[in-house]
């Protein structure tokens, strides 16, 4: 199938706001101010695992998970990067890059179900979009 069949998955599009694609990957922030919580989220039909894109895409992926992470970690400061690719509710392949502080809600667990989400603030989560934007090179 062409990356044209593409679509984001309709949990992923009800909790996240878009900030824009990148060679591969929708880049989306996840609707939960507890965290400085974003996700990559490559444009290929039917793929689950990370092993189901070529080794090409796989380079690709990586390399824009480091591009996110680097910008992530320079914007936000975290005492540590959660980094991973689970996909157990969602199937559809889709990469967490989450700045965790000592600080959070759910330190040192997991973040999920740990509370329950945080709304963003509209001028808050808009001037971390637009500042990510340019550090991703996406403004």
């Amino acid at each position: 199938m062409s990356p044209s069949a593409w679509s984001l998955h309709s949990t992923l599009e009800k909790d996240t706001i878009s900030i824009g694609d990148l060679p591969l990957s929708r880049v989306l922030v996840i609707k939960d101010a507890n965290y400085p919580w974003l996700l990559l989220v490559p444009r290929r039909p039917d793929a689950v695992e990370i092993i189901d894109l070529n080794e090409i895409e796989q380079a690709q992926l990586t390399a824009e998970i480091n591009r996110v992470a680097r910008a992530l970690k320079e914007i936000t400061k975290p005492d540590k990067l959660n980094i991973a690719a689970l996909g157990n509710v969602v199937p559809q392949l889709h990469v967490h890059i989450i700045a965790r502080r000592t600080t959070d809600a759910a330190w040192p667990r997991p973040v999920w179900g740990a509370v329950p989400p945080l709304a963003h603030d509209p001028q808050e989560v808009e001037a971390f979009i637009a500042a990510l934007r340019r550090k991703i090179w996406l403004s």
